[in-house]
């Protein structure tokens, strides 16, 4: 998954309110011959910069020369309002709705991340957590 695309998504539950969803990543890729094509202006974000965890707004620099070679692996997106866990499988987000989710490959997720989950999802988490 490429860093940008938190300036785009939100949790389907929550909407506005789901913005920006945090991302917790467990393992990244790195593509070395990535570069940003010409004539493309940085920020490549307009609104939020998951690379740096903060509002475009905030950044004096902007690293999207870095952030173009990298993608992560695997983690999670998580929203903050309802506590819904989206993981982040092979660079791809699965952000399906609560009754498309399987709870066995789920908690299977949960179980092989445990120690890279914050403790809120483990216990609260929302369609699934440990303490279910």
């Amino acid at each position: 998954m490429k860093y940008r695309l938190l300036n785009y998504v939100t949790c389907p539950y929550c909407k506005d309110k789901g913005f920006p969803l945090k991302l917790v990543v467990f393992e990244t890729n790195l593509y070395e011959g990535r570069k940003l094509p010409e004539g493309i202006e940085k920020p490549l974000c307009d609104i939020y910069c998951a690379y740096r965890n903060t509002y475009v707004k905030n950044l004096t620099e902007y690293p999207c020369d870095e952030c173009i070679k990298i993608e992560v692996k695997s983690g999670m997106l998580i929203c903050t309002n309802c506590k819904r866990w989206y993981p982040i499988i092979d660079e791809i987000p699965r952000m399906l709705p609560d009754n498309y989710r399987k709870e066995e490959e789920d908690k299977l997720f949960l179980k092989t991340y445990q120690d890279k989950i914050p403790d809120e999802i483990k216990r609260e988490g929302k369609p699934f957590s440990l303490a279910q």
